[in-house]
């Protein structure tokens, strides 16, 4: 892969006080002044299925196309254990304790890290997106509905399962961290009242993300993602270690301006994945950025969307919510 100058091929003049994106990102996150508000946003990739497919893809769209302030590798490499494959009680006990360096999906991710990191040096943000424990469970249930029946059916073989993914996704959070990544992108799934209880996550969710977290310890950029459209326990992840909360603000809520009062922590969010941001109008897109930098003041904040812009966005689109990043107002 080649290496790149990080940003600097666009031919913009660059002001006298640039930042990298690194210092950017890292001002961001302590709340420090800003060149400009750091700007990142996504869809999947879907490559097939190599490390070095995936740095190369990540490469073109976060680097080359769009000059985004964080590299952010895509969960297209999944979980290796099959999705869908549970249909009973004792499958459960198939799961079992992985080696990184001997699993190929892991390693394959951490070589995706390595590769992205000769080729952008340390001025670029380099994180990989890792679901959390609960999360790679409801994928290998045969459905949801199956899961949350075992849950309430055999908590303790559950509860063992868990455990085991968490202690693997631990081990592989502290490879691609080692691999030179700054942090993860912790999606949590299943923390939304439209799929359990309270209860049920504080009990099933919770010990098992803090216990994967724990992997990602070392990193200076951890960004905790809320999955879902709607009901999310929000409350329940703003003690999670880390730097960064990301959630749709826009779709499911709170919004920027309520978040800000429940945590000090750098928010990320500000553009609708399904709105402007995936179908314009240019306008939109632009008020949208301009109203988040209204609601935080333009501090403690990345501007990105709320999770994954589906993958047949057209490019203009995006294209246009870099420009208007260039006319926004530092912080």
């Amino acid at each position: 892969m080649a290496k790149t100058n990080s940003g600097r091929a666009s031919g913009r003049r660059l002001p006298v006080d640039y930042m990298t994106r690194t210092e950017r990102v890292r001002a961001a996150v302590n709340g420090a002044e800003l060149d400009r508000i750091p700007v990142c946003f996504w869809h999947h990739f879907q490559p097939e299925g190599s490390g070095r497919a995936m740095a190369e893809a990540t490469l073109r769209f976060f680097d080359e196309e769009f000059d985004l302030d964080i590299a952010k590798v895509m969960p297209d490499l999944p979980y290796p254990f099959p999705k869908n494959s549970i249909t009973s009680v004792e499958d459960w006990r198939l799961i079992e304790p992985i080696d990184p360096v001997r699993s190929r999906f892991f390693r394959e991710r951490a070589e995706a890290i390595a590769l992205l990191r000769d080729a952008l040096g340390y001025d670029t943000p380099v994180i990989m997106t890792v679901f959390s424990p609960l999360a790679e469970a409801m994928y290998a249930a045969r459905d949801r509905e199956q899961f949350l029946t075992h849950v309430r059916e055999q908590p303790v073989v559950i509860h063992d399962a868990l455990a085991t993914i968490a202690e693997n996704l631990a081990a592989h959070a502290r490879d691609v961290i080692d691999a030179g990544a700054d942090g993860v992108f912790f999606a949590l799934q299943g923390c939304s009242r439209s799929i359990m209880s309270e209860q049920q996550y504080k009990e099933f969710g919770r010990p098992y993300d803090l216990m994967a977290l724990r992997g990602a310890s070392s990193g200076w950029l951890n960004i905790l993602h809320v999955h879902g459209e709607k009901d999310l326990m929000f409350d329940q992840a703003l003690d999670y270690p880390v730097q960064v909360l990301s959630w749709s603000d826009r779709l499911a809520g709170p919004s920027l301006r309520e978040a800000r009062v429940k945590t000090s922590k750098c928010l990320m969010g500000g553009w609708n994945e399904f709105g402007a941001l995936h179908q314009g109008p240019e306008d939109q897109i632009e008020a949208e950025a301009r109203d988040a930098l209204a609601q935080t003041g333009g501090r403690k904040l990345i501007l990105a969307n709320g999770c994954s812009v589906p993958d047949d966005t057209d490019h203009r689109w995006l294209e246009i919510a870099r420009a208007v990043v260039e006319e926004l107002p530092a912080s």
